[in-house]
């Protein structure tokens, strides 16, 4: 009896033995079978779907819009601003000159209340003139920029503000009247009357400085000379606009 269990044992041990080698066989083929598949596809992959697939898309970006330039921003640090010389603030021209200095052999825009009126090219030594520049009445503001080769800018110069000024000077006389005559006396005349006061306004009598008051009257004894004169009233304010009145005094003895 029992020589036969020992019998049945062996059986089943090397019926099991012999179904683990079997599984271990298959499992090695799956192994060796997965492995090559693997290897096959990353052949394919190298060798044939990537360079394709570069090439398509050279192929598509061929036909794509190329880039917009941006336009380069001038660096303040190594592109100095323009220097602008306008020797006033006030002016009563209707067109002024702008001058100035720049880096040498550059050019220089020059704006007008942010609308670029001129652009002029400095010399060897970076001094420049503008074209004429028409101004309008009241204030304007004027500022520049350097440009060199490369198109880049600076940022602006400092603004300079003028007024341009048209208006004459509101000159009124009292005395004396035209063709005033005068008989005897001293050969003396007063020329009195007033001017709208203004800033530096200045008034001249036959060439000679009058000193206003405050209120912009005024009042000189003249001479005169026998027979007749001639007497030219002036007023000039501080950016050259002017007003004149002319009385004719005959002086008889």
């Amino acid at each position: 009896m029992n020589r036969q269990k020992l019998r049945s044992r062996a059986r089943a041990s090397s019926n099991s033995s012999f179904t683990a080698r079997r599984w271990e066989k298959k499992s090695k083929k799956k192994i060796y079978l997965t492995l090559t598949v693997i290897a096959i596809l990353l052949y394919s992959f190298f060798t044939w779907f990537l360079p394709t697939l570069i090439g398509s898309l050279s192929f598509v970006n061929q036909f794509k819009p190329a880039p917009t330039p941006v336009p380069q921003v001038a660096d303040s640090v190594t592109l100095a601003p323009p220097v602008l010389n306008i020797p006033f603030e006030a002016t009563g021209s209707s067109t002024i000159k702008v001058k100035g200095y720049a880096s040498p052999n550059t050019s220089v825009k020059i704006y007008l209340d942010d609308d670029l009126k001129s652009t002029v090219k400095t010399s060897g030594d970076g001094s420049f003139t503008s074209d004429d520049i028409t101004l309008s009445l009241g204030s304007n503001n004027i500022y520049g920029k350097t440009v060199d080769e490369s198109n880049h800018e600076s940022l602006p110069s400092t603004t300079l503000r003028i007024s341009y000024i048209n208006e004459k000077p509101d000159l009124s006389v009292d005395s004396p009247a035209d063709n005033q005559v005068i008989n005897g006396g001293d050969k003396k005349v007063t020329v009195s009357g007033k001017v709208n006061p203004k800033e530096n306004m200045s008034l001249t009598i036959n060439g000679q400085v009058i000193i206003l008051k405050d209120d912009g009257s005024f009042s000189q004894s003249i001479d005169i000379n026998e027979g007749d004169n001639n007497i030219v009233i002036k007023a000039i304010d501080q950016v050259g606009n002017s007003a004149q009145v002319t009385r004719k005094v005959t002086y008889n003895p």
